[in-house]
């Protein structure tokens, strides 16, 4: 039986956060904030292989960063690119023999700069993904707070990660020529069927100062 793998982005900056590292470094309870994102795709069950995408440079900081939540597990930490599409693209070349195995039918990419997506959530999107091609999670205009606003099947919704989609639609997508949108369930519009599944107002993407003190407070229970 096929399983799905789990891309993790971890490719970005501290600039708008105003941190001199990279923002998914920060110290967030215990852990880094990246080390969060991991220690739930390391809970999802049927996962063949999770995939962290580095900042070329930063390799070494994000292995000392996650190593003491993986254990005996695998992750395989690769250097992504200057923008999204380029760290995708490297993840996807690292899974494709998975995926023309056969190992792997679907491919969740989630923002590693979002440390609350649960293990439910990705549950969610890969069970999507598989039955109707793609899958991202959105939530109510009311409940947005550093997401992007996305047109998903008629209604404006706060588009967040983890995105999934079936496997050969997301290689082809990149084979004809790359995928050159900003948001990937964009770029597989014309592919597959995209279907909404509900996010949560707790899992935004840190990204200005402010949700940095939003998810101390929610690490605190406060």
């Amino acid at each position: 039986m096929s399983k799905a793998a789990i891309v993790i982005l971890a490719a970005g900056s501290g600039s708008r956060v105003g941190a001199e590292v990279n923002k998914i470094l920060l110290d967030l309870g215990s852990h880094p904030v990246i080390a969060h994102s991991v220690i739930t795709a390391l809970q999802v069950p049927d996962v063949a292989a999770v995939v962290l995408v580095a900042r070329p440079g930063e390799e070494g900081a994000i292995a000392e960063a996650v190593t003491p939540v993986i254990g005996d597990r695998e992750v395989l930490l690769i250097a992504g690119g200057e923008e999204r599409q380029d760290s995708e693209r490297a993840a996807l070349d690292v899974l494709r023999p998975r995926v023309t195995s056969g190992e792997v039918d679907v491919i969740a990419i989630h923002d590693g700069a979002r440390p609350f997506a649960s293990v439910e959530l990705y549950q969610a999107v890969i069970s999507t993904a598989r039955t109707h091609g793609g899958a991202i999670p959105g939530v109510p205009l009311s409940s947005v707070l550093t997401t992007d606003l996305k047109p998903v099947e008629g209604t404006l919704v706060g588009v967040q990660t983890p995105q999934a989609f079936r496997a050969t639609a997301l290689l082809a997508a990149y084979d004809r020529g790359g995928n050159t949108a900003t948001d990937t369930a964009a770029a597989l519009a014309d592919d597959v069927v995209v279907r909404a599944v509900p996010g949560t107002s707790h899992n935004f993407k840190i990204t200005w100062p402010e949700d940095v003190r939003a998810a101390e407070r929610l690490i605190r229970g406060s």
